[in-house]
């Protein structure tokens, strides 16, 4: 009786903690598998002279990242992250993909700013802007955000914005959304996972 008792409790605890962990991890791939992405779509914005659609891309994946030239460490830190996993990829990769860096400070990142800018972290990635109504249906479209900042710099003000990279497929869903400082070798391997 001394022996069973122990063994009989052994078992009940261990029947909870399988029971839970089958519950966990079925509830985890259901969360996973339902998680909303933003609706998209195409746009048109400005990149130097001309006028760029997302969808003249279309049968490539895209990557999108909301931002502005001035801002001093979370564009920086993404554009480096997303140009060293476009260095890992072979140049027939490399062909399949497009980066879009899309400025949210239209006041100050003209269409040449944004070149030179973007030329600096890979010559592959396009910088494009537009009037503040065209960029503010791009945010809603993509569920992001962005709002002007006071500022004492001498900048004037700062431009506080979502740092997603979302991933485009090639017939134009997002698929993705990529969170601020993932690794190059992770940011590589969701391009991959697509071509």
């Amino acid at each position: 009786m001394k022996i069973i008792l122990p063994l009989a409790l052994i078992a009940f605890v261990l029947g909870i903690t399988l029971s839970l962990n089958y519950f966990n991890k079925n509830n985890q791939v259901a969360s996973a598998s339902q998680m909303q992405y933003p609706a998209g779509g195409d746009f048109t914005l400005t990149q130097a002279k001309q006028q760029v659609r997302l969808s003249d891309f279309q049968g490539r994946v895209r990557l999108l990242f909301f931002g502005y030239t001035s801002c001093p460490d979370i564009c920086p830190t993404s554009l480096a992250l997303i140009s060293s996993s476009l260095k890992q990829l072979t140049a027939q990769e490399l062909a399949q993909v497009q980066v879009f860096f899309i400025s949210v400070d239209p006041e100050r990142d003209t269409p040449e700013k944004l070149k030179d800018y973007t030329k600096y972290f890979h010559s592959s990635i396009l910088g494009v802007t537009g009037t503040m109504t065209e960029i503010d249906n791009v945010v809603k479209q993509y569920g992001t955000s962005y709002r002007k900042v006071d500022s004492n710099s001498a900048m004037g003000y700062l431009v506080d914005h979502s740092a997603s990279v979302y991933v485009i497929d090639q017939e134009g869903k997002v698929v993705d959304m990529l969170p601020h400082g993932l690794p190059t070798e992770e940011i590589t391997k969701a391009i991959r996972k697509l071509i």
